[in-house]
């Protein structure tokens, strides 16, 4: 059973960095930094919706601060990222592997907002909420149906 909301969210930052790092790796081979590209945005795209709708609802309850503070900024951050993601996508879909640009886009916005996360917000969840409401939480974040998260334009066969 998971109990550390850092542990839990700082493997999956892990795991998607290094598809991440798979995909950059494989521009030589469009179809497979396609794929790669693909398990990595659906996955970014979890870990965003697993923040937005359970992990941040606990932090704004508990201190009350939903419209400032870092859920705030982490949620304008996630639209920068989702941003830039939809730029790779655009090419990737398109087997263009010319991707350099907005990777350095997706990567100056992710790079500092997982920092955050790690640094403040996920350590701040652990001390901070009650074991039960953790449980929840991972339980939800378990048991997330796949359509919350895959979001695509539909032409990535």
């Amino acid at each position: 059973m998971e109990n550390s909301v850092m542990d839990f969210m700082s493997k999956d930052h892990d795991r998607l960095d290094g598809l991440f790092k798979q995909f950059q790796e494989s521009r030589n081979n469009p179809k497979k930094a396609k794929e790669f590209f693909k398990e990595f945005k659906m996955g970014l795209q979890r870990h965003i919706v697993w923040e937005e709708q359970i992990l941040f609802p606990l932090f704004e309850e508990k201190t009350g601060m939903k419209d400032t503070g870092p859920t705030a900024v982490m949620r304008m951050e996630h639209v920068q990222i989702g941003e830039a993601l939809e730029k790779i996508h655009a090419k990737i879909r398109n087997l263009d592997t010319n991707t350099e640009s907005p990777e350095q886009e997706l990567l100056s916005v992710l790079k500092p907002h997982n920092d955050k996360e790690e640094g403040i917000l996920y350590p701040w969840l652990d001390e901070s909420i009650e074991e039960n409401n953790k449980a929840s939480a991972f339980k939800k974040m378990k048991e997330l149906p796949e359509e919350a998260y895959h979001k695509c334009c539909g032409h990535c066969h």
